[in-house]
């Protein structure tokens, strides 16, 4: 499988910064692993509002070239912060997708978790064309708009809704996922710097764990491609 962000993308956010990596799913629990990742999320929110983090002020300038309302979609790194300071903790999913949720609010960078077995062919985000098929975690089914980008493979399912504010059901990691697609995308100053720590540092927590972590990559414009 071949990952990639479109030139369109590239051109119209030119301080993207992204990087992946792919790994097994540990079902290990990963409880005792969060806690330093919750200590510094805290310390996050205690500092400042959330709209005056860089990493998430430059997700809000960008939902709103994209021409949504930043306060009405968030991108995911915000929309767990916001969860986490108003109920002090976050539902526990599965220990892969715990562990990026934490990391993701201790670095406010939002980070995808897909299961790979549930992508067909290669993975482009992209702006949507409209005939894409999006799978809600709640069920059923949705086409984004023309020109939403999206997360899309190559039988035009939509793994992600609004680039980085909603994740697909289809591809949701869940008991039985054997092998992971992670992404991690900024637009802050100095966000590639920001993303290369941040998947070493879940590479380093994976390999703890005996999930295998494939060497991080980081994505430009000029090698835009990742292959899994």
């Amino acid at each position: 499988m071949h990952f990639r962000h479109s030139d369109d993308v590239w051109a119209a956010f030119p301080e993207l910064a992204a990087g992946v990596l792919t790994a097994g799913a540990p079902a290990a629990p990963v409880d005792d692993r969060l806690a330093a990742f919750h200590t510094e999320a805290k310390s996050r929110l205690a500092g400042s509002p959330l709209s005056a983090l860089p990493e998430i002020g430059a997700w809000r300038r960008a939902f709103s070239r994209m021409g949504l309302k930043p306060t009405q979609y968030r991108c995911a790194a915000e929309s767990l912060l916001r969860r986490f300071a108003k109920e002090g903790s976050l539902p526990r999913i599965h220990p892969l997708v715990d562990l990026c949720n934490a990391v993701s609010m201790a670095c406010a960078v939002p980070v995808a978790a897909l299961d790979l077995d549930r992508i067909d062919g290669n993975l482009e985000v992209r702006p949507a064309d409209g005939r894409e098929v999006y799978v809600p975690l709640s069920g059923g089914s949705e086409h984004p708009a023309p020109g939403e980008i999206v997360f899309a493979d190559t039988a035009g399912n939509a793994h992600a809704r609004r680039w980085t504010n909603r994740q697909s059901g289809l591809s949701a990691v869940r008991p039985g996922t054997a092998r992971v697609l992670i992404v991690a995308e900024a637009m802050h100053d100095g966000a590639a710097g920001d993303v290369g720590a941040l998947l070493d540092t879940l590479a380093a927590e994976l390999d703890t764990l005996g999930a295998a972590p494939s060497r991080p990559a980081l994505l430009t414009r000029a090698d835009p491609g990742f292959t899994c």
